[in-house]
């Protein structure tokens, strides 16, 4: 199964560079935040298995890449396949939405 690891701004590039990654951008203060990073917890990582990576930033800690991805609202989900970004999901989702989403890069 897929785990959702933490990222920072310095391990961004590496990790995304190779096959298809969720990127969660989140603060610790947003309850949607919180719910998102447990709908990909226990909803999307289980049913994706270890097809995809998935990993979140806190904007809180890495402003910087928040800026320079045009992450002004949170959360938001940035879905990349070999480090080109193919989706970008802005607010909160539904655990089909953002599989569907997956699917569609992986497929």
């Amino acid at each position: 199964m897929a785990e959702v690891k933490e990222l920072d701004a310095a391990g961004f590039e590496a990790a995304v560079e190779t096959g298809v990654t969720i990127v969660d951008f989140w603060a610790t203060w947003c309850g949607p935040c919180k719910m998102m990073g447990a709908i990909l917890e226990s909803k999307v990582a289980p049913e994706l298995g270890d097809d995809v990576k998935i990993f979140k930033v806190d904007v809180g800690t890495a402003p910087e890449l928040a800026a320079q991805l045009d992450i002004q609202s949170i959360p938001v989900l940035l879905i990349y396949k070999d480090g080109m970004l193919m989706t970008r999901l802005d607010g909160q989702q539904r655990p089909d939405d953002v599989l569907d989403a997956v699917r569609t890069v992986l497929a």
